[in-house]
């Protein structure tokens, strides 16, 4: 055996850590699914993800708003409010956009800006979920998904807004959600 067989596999291990890691997690948010508004606050916490990074100016910032985003999400469902989890990534959406345009954080277009208007879709669409209902809804937020899918691999490719670990494990989750929420749709 090689000496270098240790090093090899912890090389392995840590390069598609991101992707075992979505897919483990697409597996979690998957489970139980039963209708699109389950998966709205997941669609809202996609495009969170990447304004708060883009707000805070630190790509590697992306990981603590995604967890502040599963807490959020995981907090607001004790709540007896049904839609509190998309509404407070909502809030929390328009305070990171706030207080990027405060920092005057205008110009390149790809970073705020770009990533503000991609909230407004990603949140928009999380919003007409919530009203719409039915499988409407549940078609709506797996394409909102895989849309979002495509930005990951879109911010992976060119090393924009967010660690490219980050962009693996998005890209990861929401093919995955948006297939069990295709798949829940399908046979409900």
């Amino acid at each position: 055996m090689s000496t270098h067989a240790p090093a090899l596999a912890r090389h392995r291990v840590l390069r598609f850590w991101p992707i075992a890691f979505g897919i483990a997690f697409g597996a979690f948010v998957a489970y139980d699914l039963a209708s699109g508004a389950d998966l709205a606050p997941v669609l809202t916490a996609s495009g969170l993800v990447y304004l708060g990074a883009a707000a805070l100016q630190r790509p590697r910032a992306a990981w603590p708003v995604f967890w502040l985003s599963f807490v959020v999400i995981g907090a607001a469902n004790f709540t007896p409010w049904e839609d509190a989890p998309t509404w407070v990534l909502l809030g929390i959406a328009a305070a990171f956009a706030l207080y990027g345009l405060v920092r005057g954080l205008i110009r390149p277009f790809e970073v705020l800006p770009l990533q503000s208007l991609a909230m407004v879709l990603f949140g928009g669409a999380a919003v007409a979920v919530l009203l719409i209902g039915g499988d409407v809804a549940a078609y709506l937020v797996a394409a909102g998904l895989l849309g979002h899918a495509a930005w990951d691999a879109w911010h992976h490719r060119t090393g924009r807004v967010v660690v490219r670990s980050m962009a693996e494990f998005c890209l990861f989750l929401d093919v995955i959600a948006a297939v069990a929420m295709i798949a829940v749709t399908v046979n409900g």
